[in-house]
């Protein structure tokens, strides 16, 4: 992928996220002020994942989930989205992807608000 191609897609992926947190409820947006959402094309492979987890991985959270931060927790929570995975997973098509980008950051979120993939799966995430 080139790094134009890159970058448009990181644009659109930035644009849903931006959105989808303006449309969370306040108490949850309150909830998510420290969280940062950051966008690469694929995983690290030296990057710390899951046993489980592939290298077609749309997302990741990172860090101490909401209401188990302790005074001494050095790392902040952070959402990654793998923008190449989520096209791959999309087949390149923009509205696909679009969807692909909301239900992998709302999956995300649920593991920073304490869910663990069963209680995701039942919500359809």
């Amino acid at each position: 992928m080139s790094e134009k191609s890159k970058r448009r897609w990181i644009e659109i992926a930035n644009a849903e996220a931006v959105a989808l947190m303006k449309a969370l409820p306040a108490p949850v947006r309150d909830k998510l002020s420290k969280v940062s959402i950051t966008f690469s094309g694929r995983p690290e492979t030296n990057e710390v994942i899951e046993d489980g987890d592939e290298d077609n991985l749309l997302g990741l959270f990172i860090g101490i989930p909401f209401g188990e931060e302790g005074a001494d927790s050095e790392l902040s929570p952070e959402i990654r989205l793998f923008v190449e995975n989520i096209r791959d997973e999309a087949n390149g098509d923009e509205t696909a992807f679009r969807e692909e980008v909301r239900t992998t950051l709302l999956h995300e979120i649920g593991h920073y608000l304490g869910l663990d993939e069963d209680g995701l799966e039942l919500r359809g995430l």
